[in-house]
């Protein structure tokens, strides 16, 4: 499983072994369970890439899950929902992958997409979710012919205009909480925006935990293929 952040799965792994180990000259936290494990790489998918790719060369996984957030595009998805979708779009060229499972449509963008951004994102590409890193999860899994599927959980609905967090996300995809911190004790006009967001990450948590724990419970083995890559379709300008 590859995360963005741990955050997000904490309920998942807090009883996980939890080791470091090198790939590439870089340093990965990998949490570990027996049946699984799972990497949370950073925001972004320059920093999923690298997950990935030390995931797969240091575990060779039979399946690889892009799991964590994503918003709605689709106002019929509520904040809580899990999404798996069955394709998923990469915003910056156009290129999709189908997983074989799941229903709808995901699409990888840049950067945090506003009420208006999504509203765009839902019309080009026809997709239900967005979020910054499925895309390059499915094509590092892809580069190395390993099976490969995304569960997300809707951390805000498509009328919720998520602030621009950019600036605290560091190179390496890492979330500067101190600075972010500081940031906001000092905009007391957006301690309520932030609030209703912390509130709606923590219930995409518990749900999303819930899934990937009952699917690890299950044990059972998913018809998943391998990557199914299409070349540029559509990109937004």
């Amino acid at each position: 499983m590859v995360a963005a952040l741990e955050r997000e799965v904490r309920p998942l792994v807090k009883r996980w072994r939890k080791v470091q180990r090198e790939h590439e000259g870089g340093g990965f936290t990998f949490f570990e369970n027996g049946k699984a494990v799972l990497v949370c790489g950073g925001i972004g998918a320059e920093p999923a890439r690298r997950a990935t790719e030390a995931a797969i060369a240091l575990y060779q996984p039979e399946l690889v899950q892009s799991v964590g957030f994503a918003g709605a595009l689709d106002p019929k998805l509520n904040v809580g929902e899990i999404f798996s979708p069955s394709r998923v779009i990469d915003a910056r060229d156009g290129s999709s992958v189908e997983t074989a499972t799941g229903r709808g449509v995901l699409v990888s963008v840049a950067a945090i997409a506003d009420v208006e951004q999504k509203a765009k994102l839902a019309e080009s590409y026809g997709a239900h979710a967005v979020d910054m890193e499925a895309a390059e999860v499915a094509r590092g899994a892809r580069t190395r012919s390993v099976r490969f599927m995304a569960v997300k959980a809707i951390s805000d609905d498509s009328s919720f205009s998520m602030p621009s967090l950019d600036r605290f996300v560091g190179r390496d995809g890492k979330f500067c909480e101190t600075m972010f911190a500081a940031s906001l004790a000092t905009r007391p006009w957006l301690w309520s925006k932030f609030f209703q967001l912390a509130r709606n990450s923590g219930k995409a948590s518990k749900a999303l935990c819930a899934e990937l724990e009952r699917y690890l419970s299950e044990g059972k083995k998913l018809d998943v293929s391998e990557p199914d890559w299409h070349p540029i379709s559509k990109v937004i300008h």
